[in-house]
């Protein structure tokens, strides 16, 4: 079997393309451009490795400025990505946020395709990229427009609540999206005593204990968050007496019940950031654990993870790809655009409300 760097270049095609075109040696140059970067990388990376990801760094940063682009990257990317070529970094409802602001004409999405869509939703006249289109999403490929359009018809006049883990077709039939950060807030500010929260059961179980409203939802699940178990937090707990266990929101209601914080990937980082507890175990995806301990001091991070094989598609070599050759290219057929728009711009609206 042929190996891609994205969904259709053979790599090996690809890297002989780059080496042609880039200088990927490990120079003086290079190393005083990016030894800022590893000082805050190097409790991650070995220093062995850094003379493979270094050159890689110092040319997409210099290419991404030539080419007029931004590199938006979410929490659980690489550290080095996230701290060697990232411009904006968070999660999924910061970048949204940020794809708004965004001036450039290029939008490097580092992260799984249902981002980039968003990005191309809230950015239709600019171009979109994703290193490998391949960066799906258990959640985005639970649902179709088709299952949503049924509910509806299941339960006519129950607005619809979804998770922006979701492709854009879905977006176009909803009427609101929301975010881990801010799920609780949308179902409480959308009318009506029904309320239909697709498609994460975590997330909606989770929600649903903490508002009035009855919600109805969809047997979807993230498949890094699902497998997580309350035996798994008991054995934490044994393993590591001292430390402070949190966890993500799409993880199942047994596993929030027996953690000390649950919230949305910023909600994480801002609790370990604001509490500094001495030893934290991150019940979620864990590049982010790792990009967490690099920007905070005095908080020894330990190993309750799992990874996420979506978002590791994305690496420096298919940024680099990207950037040169302008692939891969998002595009959403213009009957989808506004309405998925629009449902995306409800969730900004009533969370910028609820400031």
């Amino acid at each position: 079997m042929v190996q891609t760097i994205n969904a259709v270049t053979p790599l090996t095609e690809a890297r002989a393309i780059l080496a042609d075109s880039f200088d990927l040696k490990y120079s003086k140059a290079v190393e005083r451009a990016t030894d800022r970067i590893f000082d805050r990388v190097k409790d991650k990376i070995p220093e062995i490795e850094w003379p493979f990801y270094a050159p890689l760094i110092f040319q997409i940063n210099r290419l991404k400025k030539e080419k007029d682009a931004v590199i938006l990257a979410h929490n659980y990317q690489t550290p080095q990505i996230y701290h060697g070529v990232a411009d904006v970094v968070g999660d999924s409802l910061q970048l949204a946020v940020e794809a708004t602001k965004v001036t450039q004409s290029v939008i490097v999405q580092c992260g799984v395709h249902f981002m980039a869509e968003t990005s191309k939703l809230l950015n239709p006249e600019k171009t979109v990229l994703i290193p490998d289109s391949r960066a799906g999403c258990s959640l985005s490929e639970s649902i179709t427009a088709e299952d949503v359009v049924a509910m509806r018809e299941q339960y006519p006049g129950a607005p619809v609540v979804t998770y922006v883990n979701t492709s854009a077709a879905v977006k176009a039939v909803t009427d609101v999206c929301c975010t881990s950060s801010n799920a609780l807030d949308i179902v409480n500010r959308v009318e009506g005593d029904t309320v239909i929260m697709i498609p994460d059961q975590y997330l909606a179980a989770n929600t649903a204990k903490k508002t009035k409203k009855k919600i109805i939802t969809w047997a979807g699940a993230c498949e890094v968050h699902e497998t997580f178990t309350a035996e798994d937090i008991s054995e934490l707990r044994h393993a590591y007496p001292t430390a402070k266990i949190i966890a993500h929101p799409e993880c199942p209601p047994e596993v929030i019940d027996a953690v000390d914080f649950a919230g949305s990937t910023a909600a994480m980082i801002d609790w370990v950031k604001t509490t500094k507890p001495p030893r934290v175990v991150m019940v979620t995806e864990c590049s982010m654990s790792d990009n967490v301990a690099s920007e905070t001091t005095g908080v020894d991070f330990l190993r309750g993870c799992n990874i996420c094989p979506h978002m590791k598609r994305i690496n420096l070599e298919n940024v680099l790809w990207s950037l040169h050759t302008g692939t891969e290219e998002v595009t959403i057929p213009e009957e989808i655009i506004a309405p998925a728009r629009l449902a995306v711009e409800r969730m900004i609206e009533l969370s910028r409300k609820g400031d």
